[in-house]
């Protein structure tokens, strides 16, 4: 090659690579999101494209997020979608909402443009579904004095909420097992905490002690009827001057389900309460361990600081703050809608923003794809933190969620039929202190549907149970559980049951520990009603009851896992065996019926889970469903019992090997909650494999 020829070949590629520069150049900037930005200080009338007001005012952020959604949604219209996508910037500082704020499909982004709203410095952009109450002043009606306890005259302060504009207070409404969500009534919220709608006891609860007619219960028990009422201990109600909205909430016949309900009679000579439809669940319970319930909105047992009583008619809240009133700021919830709802768009992304004090729930997606909720706190809401309905591919991560009525996430998607996973990712969450109103079987992470993951998590001091699960294909995995089952029991701190079909489930490397529990007492991995086919591994179980309580089911892996000081490590009924109809019938009726909804015999269940085809010579009979495939391998095993068979199980129906039960298993640090293994650990020798303690619970 001659010196031009390579001199003239050198100048083409140095061109090349300019002309390629350049193009690089111009895609990445290309690829850069549109800027919008919101302020309090913002004017919807302004462009939004700075991120402060000009020196002459004439130009600036919006005041809404409502106007930045307009904004994307012209620019779509006029200039097409942004090739990086737009993010909207929320400078800090609190936007009182009227209503939800909605994003439908045509705000969706796309995978390389995405939308994104996010708070420009991260969870200090507040929107607030409530509005802030003041004008408090003494109360000096008479008669209103008179009804209050002696120790409240003084303390307590009053405000106008109609005159400060509020006159929607929602209602109160039966909530609890059974009841579908609602949103909740106002609530009073004062230094960002929940304050006590009056209530007697003060904590607590008091007893049901008789009923005047009653019937048997399915357990071999009595039950007075719903109809019927109840009869309560000592003389509390004589003291209550207005009973037309007085309500309770109770543990009615067992532990698991409870519920509010409207008062529609108290009589005080007989001690008997009846109540409103829907009554309540199942009957009452008397005597003993019987039920127990409280009452609840009553103006006279505002006796303590930090509750409040709403008079509906006059509008006059009552408040005895925990602390001087000038020393806090209260709020009431007003918002019923999602604070936000993403209503079929896809390619959206929250982020960094505070939601709290509103009546329903925070952030609600509904189908779409690809929508992400990070980084936000959620609190102070009537109803769920985060719902994700339906969709694919939904992620929900590094959010802190408390102070919900209700959940914490619900998260649902796939197909059951044809075992369609939904790709819904809950990570990385810290999720404590929920449920206020709905105690039982409202968890933190609700999960429903086929190939949903729950991993790396903090769950703690939850009345229930902490991951309530049903479908199939599930990972539940990383998570630290503790401090949860605080105020029921027959519960576990993971929960599933009562579903053959319910599959391909793995509940593998979570920490557990010290978890509470009344009368029955708790679990931590509960497969209850005959469940089946879930492998348990490697995960520690640290001071419970039942580490692991397989209630009936077949087909289970408990492999790899550390227990410690549990009371059975891991105990097997037979249930599906006994001839009790309660238990005959949830296995012929309720547990046939739902395999057949789901094709059991036909591909994708026949050959997905081959191990299904046994259930045919039981079902071919009317004589119970054993356990059985049940193997528990290679466990370490202190302080604790491993294996407990009971309820017409059989110890065949187990098998049992390589597990380390009669040795020092020889820990890092016992005493500390060190459970890390030294390396001459004698489970090594029968196939122990380690679990990854660095890798479980929250990532910083």
């Amino acid at each position: 090659m001659t010196m031009i020829a390579t001199y003239t070949r050198h100048i083409r590629i140095l061109v090349a690579a300019l002309f390629a520069l350049a193009f690089l150049r111009t895609s990445l900037a290309a690829a850069q999101p549109v800027g919008l930005y919101v302020s309090p200080q913002g004017n919807d009338s302004w462009s939004g494209k700075l991120d402060s007001p000009n020196e002459g005012r004439t130009d600036g952020p919006f005041a809404t997020l409502g106007a930045a959604r307009q904004a994307i949604r012209e620019m779509k219209k006029t200039t097409g979608r942004p090739a990086g996508g737009a993010a909207v910037w929320i400078r800090p500082g609190d936007y009182y909402l009227e209503r939800g704020f909605e994003l439908t499909e045509e705000d969706s982004g796309t995978a390389e443009s995405p939308i994104v709203y996010r708070a420009a410095e991260t969870q200090n952009a507040r929107l607030v579904g409530g509005r802030e109450v003041s004008s408090w002043r003494k109360v000096e009606d008479q008669a209103i004095l008179n009804r209050f306890d002696p120790a409240a005259r003084g303390n307590v302060v009053q405000a106008d909420l109609k005159a400060l504009g509020i006159t929607n207070f929602g209602r109160l409404s039966s909530r609890g097992f059974g009841r579908a969500v609602t949103p909740a009534q106002l609530e009073l919220f004062f230094s960002g905490k929940p304050m006590t709608l009056a209530r007697w006891p003060n904590s607590g609860f008091t007893k049901i002690v008789g009923y005047p007619s009653g019937v048997g219960d399915e357990h071999g028990g009595k039950l007075g009827t719903l109809t019927g009422g109840f009869n309560y201990e000592g003389d509390r109600p004589a003291r209550w001057r207005d009973t037309g909205d007085i309500w309770i909430h109770g543990y009615w016949a067992y532990d698991w389900a409870n519920s509010y309900e409207h008062v529609a009679s108290i009589d005080l000579d007989k001690r008997l309460i009846k109540t409103s439809p829907p009554y309540g669940h199942y009957g009452f319970r008397a005597g003993g361990d019987g039920g127990r319930f409280f009452f609840l909105n009553i103006l006279e047992e505002l006796d303590e600081p930090g509750e409040w009583y709403l008079d509906r008619p006059s509008s006059i809240l009552y408040f005895w703050p925990p602390q001087p009133i000038y020393q806090g700021r209260a709020m009431v919830s007003v918002v019923e809608s999602p604070v936000i709802h993403i209503n079929g768009a896809s390619h959206v992304t929250i982020q960094g923003l505070t939601i709290e004090c509103a009546r329903g729930t925070g952030i609600q997606i509904a189908g779409g794809q690809s929508n992400h909720v990070t980084d936000c706190i959620l609190d102070d809401l009537g109803n769920y933190g985060i719902v994700i309905d339906g969709g694919t591919n939904h992620k929900v991560e590094a959010c802190t969620i408390y102070e919900t009525g209700d959940g914490g996430v619900s998260v649902s998607g796939g197909d059951r039929k044809t075992l369609a996973p939904a790709g819904h990712v809950v990570e990385n969450n810290h999720i404590h202190h929920i449920a206020r109103w709905s105690r039982c079987y409202a968890p933190a992470i609700l999960i429903s549907g086929v190939g949903i993951r729950a991993s790396n998590n903090l769950i703690h001091d939850h009345p229930h149970c902490a991951i309530l699960f049903d479908g199939n294909e599930h990972a539940i995995e990383r998570n630290e559980i503790h401090h949860v089952c605080l105020e029921t029991g027959d519960v576990g701190a993971i929960y599933t049951g009562r579903d053959y079909t319910y599959r391909g489930n793995v509940i593998r490397h979570n920490f557990i520990h010290h978890t509470g529990g009344v009368g029955m007492g708790s679990m931590g991995i509960y497969m209850d009603d005959c469940v089946s086919g879930t492998l348990i591994y490697g995960n520690v179980l640290w001071k419970l009851h039942r580490a692991v309580f397989l209630g009936g089911g077949r087909d289970f892996r408990v492999e790899n896992n550390v227990f410690i000081d549990c009371d059975p490590a891991v105990e097997l009924d037979g249930r599906g065996l006994s001839t009790a109809p309660v238990w005959h019938d949830m296995v012929y009726k309720t547990m046939k019926q739902r395999l057949d909804e789901m094709n059991w015999k036909q591909p994708p269940y026949s050959t997905r889970y081959p191990e299904l085809a046994a259930l045919e010579q039981y079902y071919s009979k009317d004589d119970g469903v054993p356990p059985g495939n049940v193997l528990i391998a290679r466990n370490i095993c202190v302080g604790s019992k491993l294996v407990n068979v009971t309820w017409g199980a059989k110890p065949q129906m187990v098998e049992s090997r390589d597990n380390l039960t009669d040795a020092d298993p020889l820990f890092i640090d016992a005493a500390k909650g060190d459970f890390r293994l030294k390396a001459d650990s004698p489970a090594f020798k029968l196939g122990f494999e380690p679990i990854p303690f660095d890798k479980i619970g929250p990532r910083k």
